[in-house]
């Protein structure tokens, strides 16, 4: 696992796994996504640790990979707050099988969860089988949790035992619950703590109790976390429009825009020139 600083994260809304996840890209890009995408969340994903992890690349190959898996929209290097408070910083390296645009991280560092740009996956095509049929057995119906959860309370206490047409009746209660956020231990104490000697009708008992002591609605609250994106290659953070492709202008290796070179020498010797001119003449009139 790695310290702060550069754990994997899997971005959200991935396309499922398929054999042609990363086919698009050369070989060597595309071995080294797919051992990313097998690693578990918090996995330390910084160039020595994969190409300590990946013999057959050095440092230099694995450095070039991710900068072409950012270019490709797979990798976003994101700085975020963490902890109590959220007031310490680290780095985390996104990682999507599935390819994101510009636009999209930049939706997603910005605290969206984007709509899914996956491209269709390939058809399937079907195949022609020849089966005998068989006479298979009626599938048992699938109890849904809130049922399970009543069926469980007379293991918990024999006094509490429900027949099914009970965990039937109470289910939409049960589910009630369920969806306010009490279930398992704290489900079954609510419903078994401080029974008298004897229980004549369980099914009565558990009805009263699920309605009397219903617990209040959980209010859902939005925690938006402050995160800035990073160059996956120098580290250096800034807006998601001046990191195309997850890299800013100079690991991209573009020209810096018109005007941005700054002055010429023979400007700043000009400008030095006046400067001693006008401190010379504000000492003489000093004098």
């Amino acid at each position: 696992m790695a310290t702060p600083g550069y754990g994997k994260r899997s971005a959200p809304g991935q396309r499922p796994h398929s054999g042609s996840d990363f086919t698009r890209l050369p070989y060597r890009e595309a071995s080294i996504a797919a051992y990313i995408d097998r690693m578990p969340d918090g996995a330390a994903v910084d160039v020595k640790t994969l190409a300590r992890d990946l013999p057959a690349y050095g440092q230099q190959a694995v450095r070039t990979a991710l900068n072409a898996l950012s270019a490709a929209g797979h990798l976003r290097r994101i700085r975020e707050t963490v902890g109590e408070g959220r007031s310490q910083w680290v780095s985390r390296t996104y990682f999507s099988r599935t390819a994101r645009s510009d636009d999209w991280w930049a939706a997603f560092v910005a605290g969206d969860v984007p709509d899914d740009e996956a491209s269709p996956a390939p058809p399937v095509r079907p195949t022609v089988t020849t089966t005998v049929p068989v006479q298979a057995a009626a599938p048992r119906p699938a109890r849904s949790e809130a049922y399970e959860a009543l069926a469980a309370l007379g293991r918990t206490d024999p006094r509490m035992m429900l027949s099914a047409a009970d965990c039937a009746a109470l289910e939409p209660f049960a589910a009630e619950w369920l969806a306010r956020g009490v279930r398992g231990p704290q489900f079954v104490y609510a419903l078994t703590a401080g029974l008298p000697p004897h229980v004549h009708c369980a099914g009565a008992l558990a009805r009263r109790r699920l309605s009397d002591k219903m617990p209040p609605e959980v209010v859902a609250v939005a925690v938006v976390v402050p995160r800035i994106l990073e160059c996956t290659r120098c580290g250096v953070p800034g807006r998601p429009e001046a990191l195309s492709g997850g890299l800013c202008r100079c690991c991209r290796g573009d020209a810096p825009p018109p005007g941005s070179d700054g002055p010429s020498a023979a400007e700043i010797r000009a400008r030095v020139d006046r400067l001693r001119t006008v401190i010379r003449a504000k000492g003489r009139s000093r004098t």
